[in-house]
Order: structure tokens, then C-alpha cells, then sequence
């Protein structure tokens, strides 16, 4: 995944945050609960404009349901160095192989939760 690529999984989970529809069923979703920890002071101090308070403390509430607190602050350092994804997501460490995985499903639920 190329720098630009990672920005916008990055992005994706800076995404707004309030109902998303839900296709199949034509219903909003409720809203995800609004929550802080590392990854919402990631996304805050990030200084994108989609970085408000309300859509950050979004991906942090789907954060605590999606990822352990290890990888919240492994994930959080990416918002910070982007290269660092880029890094996991090329290793070839079955660890960080697996962690990638867990972030990529965890930035999909937020894109779909913090949508607006």
C-alpha cells in the first residue's frame, strides 16, 4: 500500500461521525458512542479538518469495542508517521501481519459508524 493509500485508510477512519444508512435495509444505524483514549488524541492532534472532537471521539468509541489497548496505541502512532503503516502493512512478521488485519477491520466498522 502506497503512502497515499494509507492516508486514506486514515482518513477512512477520520471519516464523520454520526448515522450511516444502511443499505440492505434503507435504517440508519444508530450513532457510535462518543469515547477518548489514544486514538482519539491521535486523531485530534492530527490537525485534518475531518479531526473534530465528535468524529474522533467516534473512531475511539469504535476502537475500544474493535482493538486491545495494545493495538489502540500501536494504531494511534500511525495518524503521527504514516509510514509506520505503511511499514506494518508490508512487513512480513506474522504478527504484523495479523495486527493489520484487526486495523483494517477496525477501520471499516468505524468508516461505517462514524460516517455521516
Amino acid at each position: 500500500m502506497k503512502p497515499l493509500a494509507i492516508l486514506l485508510v486514515a482518513a477512512t477512519v477520520l471519516s464523520a461521525c454520526g448515522q450511516a444508512r444502511v443499505a440492505a435495509t434503507n435504517t440508519f444505524r444508530p450513532q457510535a458512542q462518543f469515547a477518548t483514549g489514544p486514538i482519539y488524541s491521535a486523531c485530534r492532534k492530527a490537525g485534518r479538518d475531518a479531526a473534530t472532537r465528535e468524529r474522533c471521539g467516534c473512531v475511539q468509541a469504535v476502537a475500544n469495542r474493535q482493538l486491545n489497548a495494545g493495538d489502540q496505541q500501536r494504531g494511534a502512532r500511525f495518524f503521527g508517521d504514516p509510514q509506520q503503516a505503511q511499514d506494518v502493512r508490508q512487513s512480513e512478521r506474522n504478527i504484523d501481519e495479523r495486527f493489520w488485519l484487526r486495523w483494517k477491520a477496525y477501520s471499516e466498522v468505524a468508516a461505517q459508524m462514524c460516517t455521516g
